[in-house]
């Protein structure tokens, strides 16, 4: 059975295994662990010429002040690896990432996989992955988790009939795309009614999970590597990153609901861009993990073992799915 046609069927039946998209087996994908993959060596480039400064988009799902502090070692690390300028452009939201790109406002930016789907399909392929995360068992992928208050009582998706869902952005791939459709292949309406009592945005994953602590609504989606240790929100995501900055404890938490693997988001260029300019980019995020180790654990919000080369064929299932709901919304 072809990989897409596994993934969608391991979605419509919430299975938990890791499905061949899930795996870094491609020999010849260079990734962080080859003892060959070493930092660019510091200088200005020619391409410094039609790339005088990199601007860099941040996706929106966490407050401003926190994206922009955990953002600047790598800042300061490009600007001191290429020597240019490195400016960071935090959007409010993620479509305001996925409209810097089609305006070419920004060269790079760190996606989820319907995020970069969305900007491929807007600029007509004006935009390639470079790397994706890579988890400690040798995947690359993620999870989507519905979660609830631990004291709600609700304890299943079965008991959320009647109750209000948060989704965490549109442009979201765990928090929106994913759920959505793994919703509606178990039978469930992910719409207000008649399952959900109520369902909205809440601005992002991490103000999603604080909307259901502060009982705004009883359950939301959001993204975790599915690794490591739940208590500690596992190993990288949203839920790692609440907690690590104490604005989460996981026992105020239960887990109701999980996805099948996600093809993690890349790290993605607009394709319009010199070849050698992508290719450090590439290379300084391939070696950043084993040089940079901190560095590369706040952009990644938690880590594995580093990242993996990608190509756009990683993501053409949600391409596809990103296509779909743009029929159905066009049809509602």
């Amino acid at each position: 059975m072809p990989t897409r046609r596994l993934f969608a069927a391991g979605l419509a039946a919430g299975a938990l295994s890791v499905p061949g998209i899930a795996r870094a087996q491609k020999s010849d994908m260079r990734r962080t662990v080859d003892p060959n993959v070493t930092m660019p060596a510091p200088g200005k480039r020619p391409w410094a010429e039609q790339v005088p400064q990199i601007r860099i988009g941040l996706m929106g799902g966490e407050n401003e002040t926190d994206r922009l502090a955990r953002n600047d070692g790598y800042k300061r690390l490009l600007e001191e690896t290429f020597q240019v300028p490195v400016r960071l452009f935090p959007a409010s939201d993620y479509g305001g990432v996925l409209q810097a790109y089609s305006a070419k406002q920004i060269e790079s930016a760190n996606l989820g996989a319907s995020a970069y789907a969305g900007a491929w399909l807007d600029t007509n392929g004006g935009v390639e992955p470079l790397v994706v995360p890579e988890e400690v068992d040798g995947s690359v992928s993620y999870i989507s988790v519905m979660v609830v208050r631990a004291d709600s009582g609700i304890t299943s998706l079965e008991g959320m009939r009647g109750k209000s869902l948060a989704w965490a952005d549109p442009n979201s791939t765990s928090g929106y795309l994913i759920p959505r459709f793994a919703l509606r292949q178990q039978g469930i309406n992910p719409e207000s009614g008649p399952y959900f009592s109520r369902t909205g945005f809440g601005g992002g994953h991490e103000q999603a999970v604080v909307a259901v602590l502060q009982k705004q609504y009883d359950a939301c989606v959001t993204w975790a590597s599915g690794q490591g240790e739940e208590a500690q929100g596992f190993t990288r995501g949203n839920l790692r990153s609440m907690v690590d900055k104490g604005m989460l404890n996981m026992r105020d938490l239960r887990i109701i609901w999980r996805s099948t693997p996600i093809p993690n988001g890349p790290i993605a260029v607009r394709t319009d861009l010199p070849a050698a300019f992508k290719e450090d980019l590439k290379l300084f995020h391939l070696a950043l993990p084993k040089t940079h180790r901190q560095i590369y654990e706040q952009i990644e919000r938690g880590g594995g073992v580093g990242y993996r080369e990608a190509r756009h064929e990683d993501f053409q299932l949600i391409v596809d799915l990103r296509r779909t709901e743009a029929q159905e919304r066009r049809r509602r």
